[in-house]
């Protein structure tokens, strides 16, 4: 399980989700907010009086309800360094990586759900619905997190990371839906059917253990995998408490005891 230990030059601020957040010197403030940072309740140009407050305050209002609805932690907590240098630690929440990603302000990042552990305040945070059929097949797809802007963001997964480019294996790669832990914008995410629907597409459905689809990923550029499901750890867990109630069929018919 690893940890993000982050220094921080005098006035420098960087936000995290609720849950994240480990250990800081005294000198670094904490305070929690709903609104994300491109929306931290700072005053905007133009946009003064009840207008501007009641704007500010819908806006924190959609940010929230879309976060609520991803299944995100509805607040952030931001940590400034004051009167010098500080520190701030931060972890993710499952055994695994941690990977710190350089925003430069030309391509976003899509991560999955719960991989946001902590970013630079000049980093944006924002929800991507994958829509339609794509994304209701698509499992660990269907709701990603998007960053945006310039500098610093760290992402956390199960297991460890393998770093991969769709170009360099024809530009196509087929992943489990839950190993898919980021990419870069520019790489197309799609989900495929595993098999037809002859005996050997069910064959691959019922008893292959990635059920029904598998996502894909295409184009040219930077996408990072991991090795552990969230799906495959509680698995081993209820069997290591001896309430697994999955037969040699695996997850499509599996009975949980309550």
């Amino acid at each position: 399980m690893q940890m993000a230990v982050v220094n921080l030059r005098p006035g420098q601020t960087v936000y995290c989700e609720a849950g994240k957040f480990l250990f800081k010197t005294t000198n670094v403030t904490m305070e929690t907010r709903l609104a994300g940072p491109s929306n931290s309740g700072q005053p905007q140009g133009g946009g003064g009086g009840m207008g501007g407050m009641l704007r500010q305050a819908m806006g924190t209002a959609m940010q929230v309800g879309q976060r609520v609805l991803a299944g995100e932690s509805p607040a952030f907590q931001y940590f400034t360094s004051t009167g010098g240098e500080g520190t701030v630690g931060f972890a993710g929440v499952l055994p695994g990586e941690m990977r710190a990603l350089e925003l430069n302000g030309t391509r976003a990042w899509f991560a999955e759900k719960d991989a946001f552990v902590a970013a630079e305040s000049t980093v944006d945070f924002g929800i991507a619905f994958q829509g339609g059929r794509t994304g209701m097949s698509g499992g660990e797809g269907f709701v990603l997190e998007k960053f945006t802007g310039h500098g610093t963001v760290i992402i956390a997964g199960a297991g460890n990371f393998i770093d991969l480019n769709p170009a360099d294996f024809g530009g196509r790669i087929e992943v489990d839906t839950g190993c898919v832990v980021a990419f870069e914008e520019g790489i197309h995410y799609g989900v495929q059917r595993v098999g037809g629907l002859n005996r050997q597409g069910i064959m691959n459905a019922v008893f292959g253990g990635e059920g029904l689809s598998l996502a894909t990923l295409e184009g040219n550029g930077r996408v990072i995998l991991q090795s552990l499901t969230i799906e495959s750890l509680a698995n081993a867990l209820k069997k290591a408490q001896g309430g697994d109630k999955q037969g040699p069929t695996g997850g499509l018919f599996s009975t949980n005891a309550g």
